[in-house]
């Protein structure tokens, strides 16, 4: 265990423990008692992935169990993923990254075998909790294009684009020497290749006979044991499914045209029926009209009913733009069901796994492009389930997160109940049909919430405790301003093209549950957490003018690079007045003259109804300045103890009492650097009438108010590549809107290794070039980041400015050797300056209500490599000083309810005695790590973070009982440093960024939780605690679980008397070594997997769970032998009652005669 000493700091006699991590010394006499024990080690650290949640990203096949009731479905990525029911899920990944086409379960075998686009075949082990692959057969000369499993078989059909069908042995994964060539299927039925195998399945009733559809439209019927085709069907059409009556005697088949072709099978000269589901039928009985391929039908039988026919496609040419449909047949009622995204494939679900038996379908799984859709075809109407899962992530595109481990317990009952008045009704009232699998049993029983903000404004809280993902409630944030109809009533003062409402950053307080949010929009909004429904008559709006104007020495030349100088302290720029008006229509907005005074927004004016949950207490916007749009907020924080809202941007800061819906402070960035108290400000409420000339002045400074949003390295990060607008010289003067953050781009990259180099190259070397908003989110559809354009011309080429980037709120030491703690808020530049302001607040009740809240700025505290990413506050003991907090009380509870919930905030900290340091400040930026002893505001260690690459989110976090800095890098390092030392614990290799949602939403949280947005539409949890590693085992869940397989359906006495049953294969006899002879070397290779079945199990289950395993095992022996002991000992009881009663009979009868009997 490392103790830090000050009296070591003091001698110069510290140890660093890496070469980059060095102190200094300060002034003041040390003490005894100042050591700090520090109890994290590196072996308190490891690295793993947890478990992923969100629907399946590009998804491209799906298959399903229906004993073990679990959905598999694979990706256009090579992923896997498995569903069972609510909170079972698993995610597993083929190494190749291949497209997965096909997936086929061992029904209730506990393994899958997919098959993917690179023409190889696995079998995974879903018999652990970690899926693994036990084989792998790569086949080198031909290319798969379907797979057929048959049902308590162990022989895979495999079909190929040359029209052959290979067989596997799934147990061995070894290939037959048994192949069902194409000329011989075929024979002379048609002149030409019949193309790709589409389809292959056995007869119901006869497992000798196989069923083989060619692309071009031929059938054959294959008789295994004699080798030869019983019958060949022709159609005009290609083929996309063939489906069976359970009987055997009929199929049908889905063609190119939209028809669908029923055959008898001892018929095969011409179909039985030919119909058109959605082809207008002509009244001269000619052929109708043809329609959209049916890609696939499915044809399910009922005991009691007519059967259900049910087909993806077939619409007809004339619906252009319609939406995806399914569509239902049963007997004479058709039904058309639209969904949202393409169909990429559908299954029916049947009660029995036999497909000999009457089918039984009770509900249909539809899986889209972006949703999973489950249809009950029980109930009348076919209403779907309410799906369990967090498939809506992507519902609209995320576009910040955060993530809150050890949360107060209240909360999740408390959003919880909230939410569950948003549900939709119409439901089908049965349950989730997919209902497999156990849930772990974890140990980890802290809450934990995860927030996401949309591109449409919306704002999701989500249960993420034990390794699951819940959605709690959802917030609307755009309700409170005017919604355009058309995009002609757009406003112009509008920044951003699309989704003006976006979120861009966010900051909760859990304990008072007070929530400020801020938009790409230029747009902030303070909620509170109510339980009751209120209706708010007015929004109130107080609108912020923040403008940086350029000083004569400070003009840079467009053409060239400049450097901004810092201005000295205490100096500072002559204060300008102006007033922002009441409503954005006052302002200047007309074709003559630049935008000035006007938000970008308009807030609502009519009456807002707002539900019980999050409810609005004050909107805040910045307004246009002399033509020139608002900067972009870069950063935000709120504080319910204080009452106070602090933002920033390139122009400088604002401070906002949300109490008083006023503006106390609006102050440029260098005036920050002076000491000296800012103008003094009068605060005054939006409520009252405003004149054009107001009491609130803008500072302003000599800085450029064209600055840049962030620092050099996350402006980098916001554009993965240049479009090829940007690549101009700055002349196009048209355009005064910026992309939105799902808008799309053009790259000039022509291939993906391009894009990665460039990008590479942008992060090595600086940029001069910048974006002027946020507006620089992923594409959803290629996953590529975008830049935007500013409405100005010249701020294009101009030198990045210095912006503000992070805020903590804390109780400190506001200037250098002051004994007293008092509120203060840090600020951090992009330019890695960290800034103390002091806040005097009135006292609490009426007063704090009408006194206005002192401000004054305490100049700089110290200076890092890089923009300052996180700020945290320690006691002497190295313990965290959290922000001050209000407990939350109900802000619409009677006065009494009010008074009797609500606690003031906490006591301050004990003063500091004279010349001894009792906190200290850890400051991270994107280079380096500093700790910094108040009040001498002395740095007392340092670590150099990185020197080639730069920290894309860093935060304190707590850890094992103690806390830590825990940062994740652009090189894809992720690492921790203890406190206050700053000591290497962990540095591991993890994710290259090579994508910018991965920067974006990076998250860290408390006790060894992090997550980060994997794709689109899927959320990555992993975790860095040693702890959570080892019970990682327990905590997730379990996939197999030992059901009983259904009895197989009774043939019936004469069906066994005289045949007609379904006739049974022998195919080990056929398909066999012994009978078939070997398989081509060279056909396919077969690579094993990392162990057998046993093996696997013993892997990845751990000791505890072979101990568990062994003593099951030895309880059922045990139990097993007990009961044979019995059943032996009961029928040698038996045997010596019948021998006694045997010898009485012949007693008794010994001596008699036959007619004395």
């Amino acid at each position: 265990m490392k103790k830090f000493n000050i009296r070591k700091v003091l001698d110069g006699l510290t140890a660093a423990s890496s070469s980059s991590s060095s102190a200094t010394s300060h002034s003041g006499t040390p003490r005894e008692n100042d050591v700090i024990q520090e109890t994290l080690q590196s072996e308190h650290f490891q690295l793993c992935k947890t478990v992923r949640h969100g629907f399946p990203y590009q998804p491209s096949s799906m298959a399903f169990d229906p004993v073990q009731k679990i959905l598999a479905i694979g990706t256009q990525t090579g992923a896997l993923r498995l569903f069972g029911r609510a909170g079972v899920e698993c995610y597993c990944q083929h190494e190749s990254g291949s497209a997965v086409i096909q997936l086929q379960f061992l029904v209730n075998e506990g393994a899958l075998v997919s098959a993917l686009a690179d023409d190889s075949i696995h079998l995974w082990n879903l018999r652990q909790k970690i899926p693994a692959i036990l084989h792998s057969l790569k086949f080198n000369r031909e290319r798969i294009t379907y797979c057929h499993l048959p049902f308590q078989s162990k022989w895979l059909y495999i079909g190929t684009e040359r029209g052959n069908i290979h067989i596997v042995n799934v147990e061995s994964f070894t290939l037959s020497g048994y192949v069902i060539m194409w000329n011989k299927a075929i024979e002379l039925s048609t002149k030409t290749h019949p193309g790709p195998v589409v389809h292959i399945s056995d007869n119901p009733m006869d497992e000798g006979k196989l069923l083989i559809g060619f692309e071009c439209g031929v059938v054959v019927l294959w008789d295994l044991k004699c080798k030869k085709a019983d019958y060949r069907y022709t159609y005009d059409e290609a083929i996309h499914s063939v489906a069976w009556h359970h009987e055997g005697k009929q199929f049908v088949c889905s063609h190119s045209d939209g028809t669908l072709t029923t055959w008898n099978v001892r018929a095969p000269a011409k179909p039985a029926q030919i119909i058109t589901p959605h082809g207008k039928q002509p009244k001269d009985g000619k052929k109708p009209e043809p329609c959209k391929p049916i890609l696939k039908v499915e044809y399910k039988t009922t005991r009691a009913g007519d059967p259900f026919m049910v087909l993806s496609g077939g619409l007809s040419y004339d619906t252009v733009g319609r939406r995806a449909c399914l569509t239902v047949m049963h007997g004479k009622s058709t039904a058309v069901l639209e969904m949202d995204y393409p169909i990429v494939d559908f299954l029916t679900l049947c009660e029995t796994p036999y497909p000999n038996d009457f089918q039984e379908p009770y509900a249909v799984v539809v899986l889209l492009e972006k949703d999973l859709v489950v249809i009950d075809l029980g109930q009348i109407g076919y209403p779907i389930f309410e799906n369990p899962y967090p498939l809506t992530i992507h519902e609209s595109p995320v576009t910040c997160c955060e993530y809150f481990a050890d949360c107060p317990a209240e909360l999740i009952p408390a959003l919880y109940s909230v939410g569950s008045r948003q549900k939709r009704q119409g439901y089908s009232k049965k349950e989730w049909p997919i209902s497999g699998g156990n849930w772990g049993q974890g140990t980890q029983s802290y809450p934990e919430i995860i927030i996401t903000g949309h591109a449409d404004g919306s704002i999701k809280f989500w249960d993420a405790s034990a390794l699951m993902l819940q959605v709690l409630y959802k917030l609307k944030t755009a309700k409170v301003f005017e919604r355009a109809r058309s995009k002609e009533e757009k406003p112009s003062t509008e920044i951003v093209e699309e989704d003006p409402f976006a979120i861009q950053t966010l900051s909760w307080c859990p304990e008072s549950r007070m929530l400020c949010v801020a938009g790409v929009s230029a747009h902030i909004i303070v909620y509170r957490f109510s339980k009751q429904e209120i209706t708010t008559e007015t929004v109130q709006l107080l609108e912020v003018r923040m403008q940086c104007e350029f000083s004569d020495g400070d003009s840079p030349d467009p053409g060239g690079e400049q450097t901004p100088t810092l201005p000295t302290p205490g100096a500072s720029s002559s204060p300008q007045e102006s007033e922002p008006p009441t409503q954005p229509s006052t302002g200047s907005n007309s074709c003559d003259g630049p935008r000035d005074n006007i938000p970008c927004l308009k807030v609502r004016s009519s009456p807002l109804k707002q539900s019980p949950g999050y409810q609005v207490e004050l909107v805040i916007q910045l307004v246009w300045v002399s033509g020139e749009p608002p900067q972009p907020i870069t950063g935000l924080a709120i504080n319910s103890s204080y009452g106070l809202v602090v933002f920033g941007n390139s122009n400088g800061l604002a401070v906002v009492d949300y109490l008083q819906k006023t503006l106390l402070l609006n102050m440029g960035t260098s005036e920050l650097y002076s000491p000296s108290d800012p103008y003094q400000r009068q605060p005054r409420s939006p409520r009252k009438q405003r004149q054009p000339s107001g009491d609130i002045p803008t500072v302003t400074s000599c800085m450029s108010r064209l600055s840049n949003l962030y620092t050099e390295s996350v402006k980098k990060l916001r554009s993965s590549h240049l479009t090829a607008c940007d690549t101009n010289d700055g002349s196009n003067t048209s355009e005064d809107r910026c992309k939105s953050p799902t808008s799309g781009s053009t790259s000039p990259c022509n291939s993906d290794d391009e894009r990665k180099q460039k990008f590479i190259q942008k992060v090595k070397f600086k940029s001069r070039r910048f974006s002027k908003t946020v507006a620089n989110d992923f594409d959803a559809k290629d996953n590529s980041f975008i830049r935007s354009r500013s409405s100005s011309v010249t701020s294009i080429d101009r030198e990045s400015r210095e912006a503000i980037s992070s805020f903590h709120f804390c109780e400190s030491f506001p200037r250098k050797m002051d004994s007293l703690v008092s509120p203060c808020v840090l600020v951090g530049t992009t330019q890695g300056t960290v800034m103390m302001v002091a806040l005097s607040l009135p006292p609490g009740g009426d007063q704090r209500l009408q006194q206005p809240v002192g401000i004054s700025s305490c100049g700089t505290l110290v200076s890092l490599k890089g923009g300052i990413l996180t700020m945290a506050l320690l006691d002497a003991t190295g313990t965290l000083l959290p922000p001050a907090y209000e407990s939350w009380y109900d802000p619409n509870a009677s006065d009494e309810d009010k008074e009797k919930n609500r606690r003031r905030r906490p006591a301050s900290p004990p003063s500091s005695q004279e010349g001894q340091d009792s906190q200290f400040a850890v400051l991270c930026s994107e280079k380096q790590a500093k700790v910094v002893a108040m009040p001498s505001q002395t740095r007392i260690y340092k670590h150099n973070i990185t020197e080639s690459s730069f920290v894309l989110r860093a935060d304190v976090v707590q850890m094992a009982g103690a806390n830590c800095i825990a940062c994740f890098c652009a090189n894809g390092h992720i690492m921790t440093l203890s406190l206050p030392s700053l000591r290497p614990l962990l540095d591991v290799n993890y994710l290259p960024l090579t994508d910018m949602r991965i920067a974006r939403t990076f998250c860290f949280s408390n006790l060894g939780q992090a997550l980060y947005l994997t794709s689109p539409t899927e959320i990555q949890r992993i975790t860095y605690s040693q702890e959570t590693c080892d019970n990682l085992q327990e905590m997730l869940s379990e996939l197999f679980t030992p059901v009983e397989t259904p009895e197989a359906p009774n043939r019936g006495f004469f069906k066994g008397l005289f045949g007609g049953g379904a006739q049974s294969l022998d195919r080990e006899d056929l398909f066999g070594e012994t009978a078939s002879g070997k398989a081509s070397r060279s056909l396919a290779q077969h690579i094993p997997g990392p162990g057998g079945m046993e093996g696997m199990k013993g892997a990845a289950s751990g000791v505890v769970g072979d101990l568990a395993r062994a003593r099951i095992a030895l309880d059922e022996r045990g139990q097993k032998l007990g009961e044979l002991d019995e059943r032996t000992a009961a029928m040698m009881a038996s045997a010596d009652s019948f021998s006694k009663h045997a010898h009485d009979m012949m007693l008794k009868y010994k001596d008699k005669k036959w007619y004395q009997l």
